[in-house]
């Protein structure tokens, strides 16, 4: 049987000198042959980067500073302050509402990512979608607040390179689990993991819900309280019994007293006898 590449994907996850497209592609290669729609979308996605409206994993939305950068005009020309920082709160209602905010999605390929790394030499910025319509309603409220001589020229976002870095580690990590995952199912001599090996390996590492789009329940413990109350759930620990309504525990009692008195009975009764 042909290998699948399952060793050199190994060595390329654990290098940190090897590329990490050269990583991902061994990846695809495995969801290829596991016929794994689910693992190829990831690594493709992973790869070549994320569109618009494709869900980002969570590692790729990362905190990142809103700035601005301004023109500010009058008699002795032109100053400038470029990478003023500003809050969320004051962006325009339309960017606020479009979800743009001091956290940014990272949309690019690992490779692009990896040259933004390698170049940078300080914060990575990045426009929003929308960013220099956005600009133009600022310098319009900066009028209207009676600033005709200020100009916004610019909005973006600045991110730490280490960030950016943090992102092609989890995706480095990710594959690491993967290949674990692999290799704890697979019995000593098994060259290459069968299909349902990959399946349950992606699942684990990159939190793919199932590989044949069948849904999945899951069952966890529950806690309700009344208004103004608190409550509390532990999913580890087996949930409370339910309580027993009132003419159940009336019964118990009930029979508890009869028991009783069949016993005084008895002994006023073995008493006299004697």
């Amino acid at each position: 049987m042909r290998s699948l590449g399952l060793e050199e994907l190994e060595r390329a996850v654990l290098d940190d000198t090897v590329p990490l497209a050269q990583a991902l592609r061994r990846c695809l290669i495995l969801g290829e042959y596991a016929h794994h729609q689910e693992l190829r979308q990831w690594a493709q996605r992973e790869l070549t980067g994320y569109g618009p409206d494709d869900d980002l994993p969570a590692y790729r939305t990362v905190p990142a500073a809103l700035a601005v950068n301004i023109n500010r005009y009058s008699i002795g020309g032109i100053v400038q302050f470029n990478g003023h920082r500003i809050s969320h709160q004051q962006l325009p209602d339309a960017a606020r509402n479009a979800g743009i905010g001091e956290r940014m999605p990272v949309h690019e390929g690992v490779r692009t990512l990896e040259e933004m790394v390698a170049r940078s030499q300080g914060p990575i910025y990045a426009s929003p979608p929308g960013a220099a319509e956005y600009a133009l309603i600022m310098s319009q409220q900066q009028a209207d607040l009676g600033g005709p001589g200020t100009e916004i020229t610019s909005l973006h976002w600045e991110v730490a390179t280490p960030i950016i870095e943090g992102v092609l580690d989890q995706i480095r990590t990710r594959l690491a689990q993967f290949v674990a995952e692999m290799r704890a199912q697979m019995p000593a001599g098994q060259q290459n993991p069968n299909p349902a090996q990959v399946d349950k390996a992606a699942k684990q590492a990159f939190d793919i819900k199932t590989g044949s789009n069948s849904p999945v329940t899951i069952n966890a413990n529950t806690a309700s309280a009344a208004r103004g109350g608190t409550a509390n759930a532990n999913t580890n620990e087996p949930a409370p019994a339910p309580p027993q309504p009132w003419f159940h525990r009336a019964n118990v009692l009930v029979a508890a007293a009869g028991v009783l008195v069949a016993l005084l009975t008895a002994f006023i009764t073995w008493y006299v006898a004697k």
